[in-house]
């Protein structure tokens, strides 16, 4: 039956080479014939032609199979032995197995360079994975004993727990992740710190403590906090609605002790080390000594065991909500930015005073927002509020401290293409536009085009998806280097629309059939990064209306992408016009039920 034919296939074939007193290796010459059977559609061994062998090798092998530079001969020696076995027994003429020996020996050099490209990225992923798993559990990776160990411990796990807790590690990267940001010079950023107030205020009251006794907790006496708050200007409380702020004193005191701007020992209090740091006039080591102030201020530490008090309790959580600023590209109005933070208290806190609490902790942010805005770390911006330049780096500098990956407009400029567009990824459509900028302006047009195609060919949709976009930044400059790759499947079609676009004669309109292909590669690329309803939504912006829509779904099933039965089911679940949702279900059930429709992970 057709059905079984690799199966008929590898056991002739294993007898063949027995009886010639040769070895096969039988796992991979099943891995090959079962590729050819799922995911090229052959009923037979003698339906393969050069060109499915080119793209067996090109396209169909390195996206299913993980493989390293050194199984390529071993998977070139059993398509010889295929082809050999093919040829004796008459299943293919003399012809046409010599086309297919000729093929292997032209598209063997190029399969060997894309495995070899894909093998050292894969191995650089995951050396950083392993890497970043012994630094979690604490292991130094300057120690080679403790590495080796790991190492030994890690590989004796099931697989399953090997499996669950790299998936565990990774989820956990990506939360750490938060959009790049445009900084400031260091200039600027000194130039900020020096006229806030609140680098005045720290240093007015180290100038004003200087040398004085202490209470035994090591706080300024009633008397000295009371002259202290009148030498500052802070004796009159801020206030907003039931709330006022009475302890901005205790507050700069507590900061300036933890980050040794103020000392206080054996009762009393004296200039720290850190002083000279926030007076000097050398712009590092002014940011160097105002951060620590700044983190300290922030990130308070209250400790409620006498109760919850709205001000420390708003304070204590002004963290989250710088994040959100940080991560947020338009400005946010205070009104939404305090009832995000009511709805996070109410489900961290056990609230008695539940009725009057969200009011106080309303007034208590407001307090704490003028606050951050008379530091100089949140502006107004229209109706809403944004951090300000000096904001952004200082909250940027804590989530690193944290582990956050937070990268910086620019850092992508000298990157390969493959780490342009992995961190393309996470950027904003005019940060985007800035990295891809300036990571053109650093390579020669050719070149650039050459190794985006690479990356078309190896990546995932969403890779192709971005590294198309940036190829479109590119001019005719590379055309010659795009008409090369038109050879390739998973290019083919990207590479017609690019050279259409530069009007060059050698782009072909798409049929039916590609343009059906690029739409699903389109929106599988989406859904790897964005939930599939707002995958849907972004790709029916340039999606034709009503029923010319509702056809590409009828016939979209058909399209050899591996991605196509999730794709319609993602149509199918959040396409607004009922009809074409329907068309696309109905799809998703054909595209399941087709053979090969089971896309396996090999």
């Amino acid at each position: 039956m057709a059905d079984n034919w690799v199966e008929t296939t590898v056991g002739d074939l294993r007898r063949w080479t027995d009886e010639r007193g040769e070895t096969l290796d039988e796992p991979g010459a099943r891995i090959l014939l079962e590729l050819a059977q799922e995911e090229m559609g052959l009923t037979g061994p003698d339906e393969l032609t050069p060109d499915g062998l080119r793209e067996l090798l090109l396209r169909v092998f390195p996206e299913s199979v993980v493989a390293g530079r050194e199984d390529v001969p071993t998977v070139l020696d059993v398509l010889r032995r295929i082809v050999a076995y093919l040829e004796d027994t008459g299943v293919v003429t003399g012809s046409g197995a010599a086309a297919l020996k000729a093929e292997i020996d032209r598209t063997g050099p190029e399969f060997t360079d894309l495995v070899a490209e894909v093998d050292t990225e894969e191995r650089h992923a995951a050396a950083e994975v392993i890497g970043g798993l012994m630094q979690a559990d604490g292991v130094s990776l300057d120690d080679q004993d403790a590495v080796e160990a790991w190492i030994r411990d890690f590989e004796a796990l099931p697989e399953e727990e090997r499996y669950a807790r790299t998936e565990g590690y990774l989820q956990q990267v990506e939360e750490l992740v938060v959009p790049p940001v445009r900084l400031a010079p260091e200039a600027e950023l000194a130039k900020a710190v020096r006229r806030s107030p609140l680098t005045e205020n720290v240093l007015a009251l180290a100038g004003w403590t200087g040398e004085r006794d202490l209470t035994e907790h090591d706080t300024l006496t009633e008397a000295d906090a009371e002259a202290a708050s009148l030498a500052l200007g802070l004796e009159v409380p801020r206030r907003h609605g039931q709330m006022e702020d009475a302890g901005e004193l205790e507050r700069l005191w507590w900061a300036a002790l933890e980050t040794e701007v103020i000392t206080a020992e054996d009762g009393k209090s004296a200039p720290g080390p850190a002083l000279d740091g926030l007076r000097s006039s050398d712009d590092a080591a002014l940011l160097g000594a105002w951060l620590p102030l700044f983190d300290a201020l922030i990130v308070p530490g209250h400790d409620y065991a006498d109760g919850l008090d709205a001000v420390e309790l708003v304070q204590n959580e002004m963290t989250g909500v710088l994040i959100h600023l940080y991560e947020q590209e338009d400005p946010a109005e205070p009104e939404a930015l305090v009832g995000a933070l009511l709805d996070h208290i109410e489900d961290a806190y056990d609230l008695t005073d539940a009725d009057t609490m969200p009011s106080l902790v309303s007034d208590a942010f407001f307090l704490e927002l003028t606050a951050l805005e008379e530091w100089g770390v949140i502006e107004t911006s229209g109706k809403g509020r944004a951090l300000t330049p000096l904001g952004v780096w200082a909250v940027r500098e804590l989530l690193l401290a944290d582990g956050f990956v937070a990268p910086v407009i620019g850092d992508l400029a000298g990157a390969r293409a493959s780490e342009l567009i992995a961190g393309l990824t996470w950027y904003r459509p005019e940060a985007a536009d800035e990295e891809i900028d300036g990571w053109l302006a650093g390579h020669d047009p050719k070149d650039a085009a050459a190794d985006l195609l690479d990356v078309m060919r190896t990546g995932g949709p969403g890779a192709r998806n971005l590294a198309a976009a940036v190829l479109h930044r590119i001019g005719p400059e590379a055309t010659a280097v795009v008409r090369a790759a038109q050879e390739h499947p998973l290019v083919s079609p990207y590479a017609a629309l690019w050279l259409n676009a530069m009007g060059d004669p050698a782009g072909h309109e798409l049929g039916r059939e590609e343009y059906l292909w690029v739409f699903v590669d389109t929106v599988a690329g989406m859904m790897e990064t964005a939930d599939p309803g707002e995958a849907v939504d972004a790709a029916l912006i340039d999606a034709p209306p009503g029923a010319e829509m509702e056809s590409m779904v009828d016939d979209m099933w058909r399209t050899d992408h591996p991605g196509v039965a999730d794709v319609l089911e993602a149509l199918g679940a959040h396409h607004p016009d009922k009809a074409t949702a329907k068309a696309a279900r109905t799809a998703a059930y054909k595209a399941r039920s087709a053979p090969g429709g089971t896309r396996r992970s090999v």
